[in-house]
């Protein structure tokens, strides 16, 4: 069967199958939902339940609570219905101006910047580029029919090869795949570009761009496509991790700051160990934020990298500097952990 959603307060409409999520139903009709990891654990797509009711999939606690559900809330990307519905959420524009596409690809390099990082160069077939906006990811389409999502680091404007950041996991499906037996050229079949994190153009407020760990990969497209468009608006990047050598890329941050005028860097390091030598900024990431910047009334934020990171700037940022909640965008990474 097919079901109407009716989006409020667009009054946008679409068509759901009966075992299809309300989000991957949007998609494909391209309406702009929000979302960010599509199986339940950041909780980028939640949104309310005007009328109807869905059942959810199996998803994380922390994305949607019990409360939350009591109150009509659902996670779009995990939810079923059964009848037609009436749905609140903010739509994102732009979010679906490229289309959705699958595509072989080919291993052109495999660097390692640190133990646990794996830069990942990927070739995609001759007079073939993917259409995207810096911050979007693309699905690996493994074997086994599931599934791996990774951020592309480079911007569209540089043309090229894409590349990916990818933290290595203990056990995890792709990850083990990655650093133990991955060689270049082999063959890798992923679709995207998908997602909602990526640069509103259309404002010239300053912007704090927040990473933690890999969550670098998507602030570093970002950081590449203000540079493309020639922007002026103040940029502020604050990279978080627990040990120095997790900022991966240091090098080439201190040289966005060295170069950019409009452009500043703060590396943050939480469990820095005596023979590391950090003589920089220690702490949690986005607490360092907060004490350079006790007003971001007048600000966008991007976040991206682990959950307790985003969720944490997210609230305390709207709850105790000002942040306009419709001002911060993110894209809280999921591990293989979350999708097992």
């Amino acid at each position: 069967m097919t079901f109407q959603i009716t989006v409020q307060p667009s009054g946008h409409q679409f068509a759901c199958e009966a075992d299809e999520t309300v989000l991957a139903a949007a998609i494909r009709a391209g309406v702009g939902l929000p979302y960010g990891c599509k199986n339940g654990a950041c909780g980028s797509c939640k949104g309310k339940v005007v009328s109807g009711t869905v059942t959810h999939k199996a998803h994380q606690q922390r994305a949607l609570s019990e409360e939350e559900q009591a109150q009509g809330f659902s996670l779009f990307c995990c939810a079923i219905t059964a009848a037609d519905l009436v749905i609140e959420a903010r739509e994102v524009g732009g979010s679906t101006d490229y289309p959705v596409r699958k595509m072989p690809s080919r291993v052109a390099s495999i660097e390692k910047p640190a133990p646990d990082v794996a830069i990942v160069t990927l070739q995609l077939p001759a007079n073939e580029a993917l259409a995207y906006r810096p911050g979007q990811y693309i699905e690996f389409m493994l074997r086994d029919g599931k599934r791996r999502s990774y951020s592309m680091a480079s911007a569209p404007s540089q043309g090229g090869p894409l590349t990916l950041h990818i933290r290595y996991m203990a056990g995890g499906l792709f990850t083990e795949q990655v650093f133990n037996t991955m060689k270049e050229r082999d063959i890798l079949r992923f679709e995207g570009p998908f997602g909602t994190f990526y640069l509103r153009e259309e404002s010239d407020k300053p912007i704090v761009l927040l990473a933690s760990g890999t969550g670098f990969a998507p602030v570093k497209a970002l950081v590449e496509h203000l540079i493309h468009l020639g922007s002026t608006r103040p940029v502020s990047l604050y990279w978080g991790g627990r040990r120095p050598v997790d900022l991966y890329m240091n090098a080439l941050c201190e040289e966005w700051a060295a170069t950019l005028p409009h452009f500043s860097y703060v590396p943050v390091v939480s469990h820095a160990f005596p023979e590391d030598h950090w003589t920089g900024r220690t702490g949690y990431v986005h607490a360092a934020v907060m004490h350079d910047f006790p007003d971001l009334s007048g600000h966008q934020v991007y976040a991206c990298g682990a959950p307790v990171v985003v969720d944490a700037a997210r609230r305390e940022y709207v709850e105790q500097c000002g942040l306009p909640a419709d001002e911060f965008y993110a894209d809280a990474f999921t591990s293989e952990a979350d999708l097992a």
